[in-house]
This record gives C-alpha cells, sequence and structure tokens, in this order.
C-alpha cells in the first residue's frame, strides 16, 4: 500500500495512485492534488457535474463506471469533452478524481 501526502493531508493509494478508501478520505485537498496531475488549471461546472455523477453511480450500483459508461449515460458528454476536461481521460483522470476505486476485474 502507497500513500501520497498533498498540503498535509496523506492519502492511502493504490498502485495507480487512486483512493483505496475513496468516500471516507475524499475531499477537495484530493481534487486539488488530482487537478494539479492532470494539468487543470480550474474547476468548472463541467468538472463538478461529472464527478457528482460518477459519485452517484458508485453509491447506487457499487461499482465504478466503465469507460463507455462515463461517457454517454452517466455524464452526458461525449468521450471528446471527458477528455477536455481530465486530459488523461474517464478512468485515469476522471474517476481518479472522484475518489473512485480502480475496478478490480476479478470482482465484476
Amino acid at each position: 500500500m502507497a500513500s501520497i501526502e498533498h498540503n498535509g493531508i496523506t492519502y492511502e493509494v493504490d498502485y495507480d495512485g487512486f483512493l483505496l478508501n475513496g468516500s471516507e478520505e475524499w475531499d477537495d485537498n484530493w481534487v486539488d492534488y488530482v487537478k494539479g496531475i492532470e494539468g487543470i488549471n480550474d474547476i468548472t461546472d463541467e468538472h463538478q457535474k461529472v464527478i457528482v455523477a460518477l459519485q452517484e453511480y458508485y453509491k447506487k450500483n457499487g461499482i465504478p463506471p466503465m469507460h463507455d459508461i462515463i461517457c454517454s449515460k452517466v455524464t452526458g458528454f461525449p468521450l471528446k469533452k471527458i477528455y477536455e476536461l481530465f486530459p488523461s481521460g474517464p478512468i485515469k483522470g476522471a474517476r481518479k478524481m472522484a475518489g473512485l476505486p480502480q475496478i478490480n476485474p476479478s470482482t465484476i
């Protein structure tokens, strides 16, 4: 298990830097950390819409949404827009910023 420290707060993360205890540890400081590694200057209403939609999906279904679901059903944004908002994409950018865990293929 690894950890990341940002602005004096330590987060437990997996090997790809995703929060291990997402809903318990996720906060504005985490968003600020991911914003920095993503090269995002400001979090817009569109970023917030994606974050909230992903978190709601996770709460309802118990798993993070898959790539294609993020783009269509969950956010309403096309893939191109997701990449504009989150340069590393819907998984490494959007899901990470939302504090969702990685999907373990053995649990699907």
